[in-house]
């Protein structure tokens, strides 16, 4: 069952002293390269916005010339993209700064003492960060957001200045067009509030284990895939109520509001700044999504994945740095300034 929940759905605080450093490990693709021309790390930190805290995954260039702001899915666990924020840093040359906001209150600890999130407050939360972190920059903004953090992009976008320049959807999220069984099976169980917290006691239970008796059982279950990063962001953050509950919680908002359909004139009037990458056979961003937005948007880029890096594309190195050159190369194909 948390196989499936893993993203299934997807103030302004001076930096933290006790931040953290991560370097992706960059097995292919030219990684010596990159790494040659952008050696800087990946920063975690705490931002609250609204007096509610997240956690971030930063890169600052030296002389940026555009600001990535990145979405997660659901869960919104910043830290399973550490890999991929890292590579697409590398990836653009060391031009771009990078800001990828987790979802507030799915933290490691609990700093919003189990307040739930609705996934329109996560959209707000995100603007919130905009305003507060990114008010004053003076370089081009681009959204970019995995499954249901394409969805929250993108309503970012409806409401953001003229800044934002760019958007990208990532194995998109963005209406229950066939609910598969899984989704279905997630659905009923995010809509009950006893099935939920019963479910967010039973995975928070298993934080009580010896941190390597823990990790053993994901690498060997959950994660048998899995980066070494996506293993341990798992074991440090799913393993705590309040971030399944807010998950969950999340979702069961999610499944109310894909109802809807997708907003195609938002979508019409500004194509000229949207793309999407989809997956193979992925219930959260199916081959009927895509046929809709071939029709209804018939200008906007559309690009299908056939690699098998699937959905969770961040749970592995080589996914994580597919996506980040596919990323990279439609950012540069619409700022032609980064690739000289």
């Amino acid at each position: 069952m948390l196989r499936s929940l893993v993203f299934s759905t997807p103030r302004l605080l001076s930096r933290s002293k006790t931040s953290h450093n991560y370097r992706a490990s960059s097995s292919d693709m030219g990684s010596e390269n990159l790494l040659s021309q952008s050696n800087k790390s990946v920063n975690l930190r705490l931002s609250n916005v609204s007096i509610y805290t997240a956690e971030v995954l930063e890169i600052e260039a030296d002389d940026p010339k555009l600001h990535v702001l990145f979405v997660p899915g659901n869960p919104g666990v910043i830290t399973f993209y550490k890999d991929f924020v890292q590579s697409l840093y590398e990836h653009l040359g060391g031009n771009a700064s990078i800001s990828a906001v987790g979802s507030a209150a799915q933290t490691k600890k609990n700093y919003d003492h189990g307040r739930l999130f609705s996934l329109d407050e996560q959209v707000e939360h995100k603007m919130g960060f905009i305003r507060q972190e990114l008010q004053n920059t003076e370089v081009p903004i681009v959204l970019v957001g995995h499954s249901i953090g394409a969805y929250v992009a993108l309503e970012m976008l409806k409401r953001s200045s003229e800044k934002v320049i760019y958007y990208i959807g990532l194995y998109p999220f963005l209406a229950l067009i066939r609910p598969s069984v899984t989704q279905s099976i997630i659905g009923k169980v995010a809509a009950s509030n006893i099935a939920s917290t019963a479910l967010s006691y039973i995975i928070a239970s298993l934080g009580i284990l010896p941190s390597k008796a823990l990790r053993f059982l994901v690498s060997n279950s959950l994660g048998r895939s899995w980066s070494a990063t996506a293993v341990e962001a798992a074991c440090t953050h799913l393993s705590q109520y309040h971030v399944m509950r807010n998950v969950l919680f999340m979702t069961m908002t999610e499944f109310k509001q894909l109802t809807k359909t997708p907003d195609w004139a938002f979508m019409r009037e500004n194509q000229s700044k949207i793309a999407f990458l989809f997956g193979v056979d992925d219930h959260w961003g199916p081959q009927e999504l895509y046929e809709e937005i071939s029709k209804q948007v018939p200008d906007v880029p559309l690009a299908i994945e056939r690699h098998g890096h699937t959905h969770n594309f961040c749970c592995s190195e080589a996914g994580s740095a597919w996506v980040a050159s596919h990323v990279a190369g439609l950012i540069k194909n619409k700022i032609p300034s980064l690739s000289k």
